[in-house]
Order: structure tokens, then sequence, then C-alpha cells
């Protein structure tokens, strides 16, 4: 029976491409010359930091940037609010690795609502990571694909992807 796997992963390898192109540009931009601007690499995404908040917000807009450059979806960053700690802002942006529980359920609530996809979805969750994925199963390929553009049709707050085919 033909099956897929949706997961919301980056490419890891792209992603420090991203961060380092930031990284660069930071160091060259002549606005964030003597501002002691840094962006730096933490458990679960990064810590951005300068000396006013419109200059830890541009920071933020530069990683953006090298991410859709990359060719990187936007989404798998969360942007925090700054936070005023003495004379420096911090601003924390999170970077989502995995598809969430959540999100998951959103996902086969979509695939289940269009009543044409003659599809299975079940949620499958790992127990050592807590990542989810979405399993869709089907007795004709041509319904996987189905499934894929009904799912690049609806504005999700994740970005998905697409693994996994089996025949």
């Amino acid at each position: 029976m033909p099956s897929m796997d949706i997961v919301s992963k980056p490419d890891q390898h792209e992603v420090r491409n991203a961060v380092e192109q930031a990284q660069k540009e930071l160091k060259t931009r002549f606005d964030f010359k003597g501002t002691d601007a840094a962006l730096e690499e933490v458990e679960g995404g990064y810590k951005l930091t300068a000396n006013t908040e419109e200059k830890v917000k541009a920071l933020a807009d530069v990683l953006e940037d090298k991410f859709i450059k990359r060719k990187l979806s936007i989404k798998f960053l969360e942007r925090k609010d700054p936070v005023a700690s003495g004379a420096r802002f911090t601003m924390s942006v999170l970077l989502k690795k995995s598809l969430d529980t959540e999100n998951a359920k959103k996902i086969v609530a979509v695939i289940k609502e269009n009543k044409q996809l003659k599809v299975t979805a079940s949620i499958q969750n790992d127990k050592k990571t807590g990542d989810s994925k979405v399993r869709v199963e089907s007795k004709n390929i041509d319904d996987l694909q189905a499934v894929q553009g009904v799912l690049r049709g609806k504005e999700l707050p994740v970005h998905l992807t697409f693994e996994n085919y089996q025949r």
C-alpha cells in the first residue's frame, strides 16, 4: 500500500549556512558598527543582542532574509519579543526543528475534511525525540499527490516536507 510521511524539518546544512551568512553580514554592515550587536546559537534557536530595540529587530530581519535567500521557509523561525536588560536588548528566535502534535492534528483535520481523498492519515510520535509525523496511506499513489496539493494550498503555521515514499 503506497504511503508517505509529512514532517517539518529544515535542512540543517542550509540553516547553518544562513546563520553564518547573517553573522558575516552583521560584522560588515555599517549600521551595526559600534552597536555590539551579536547573533549567537543557543539551545533551541538563536539569541540576538544589540544596544537598541530597533537594531535587534533589524538583526532578526537579517536572519530571516538569509533564510529566504537559502530557500528556507521563515516558518521555521519563531520570534519572541525583545527584552531590555540594562543598556542591551535581547531577542530570542526559536528554530522549529520538527512537527509538534498540535500542528499534526491540524494536518490530519485538513486531510479528513476533504472527502474526495481516499486516504488514511495517522499521527506517529517518536518517543525518544518527541517529534511527530503524519503517515498518509492510500491504495493509489495519485491520492498521495492529491494530499500534497491540498496541503500546499492551505496556509498552515508550519512548513511541510513530504518524505519516505513507499509504493
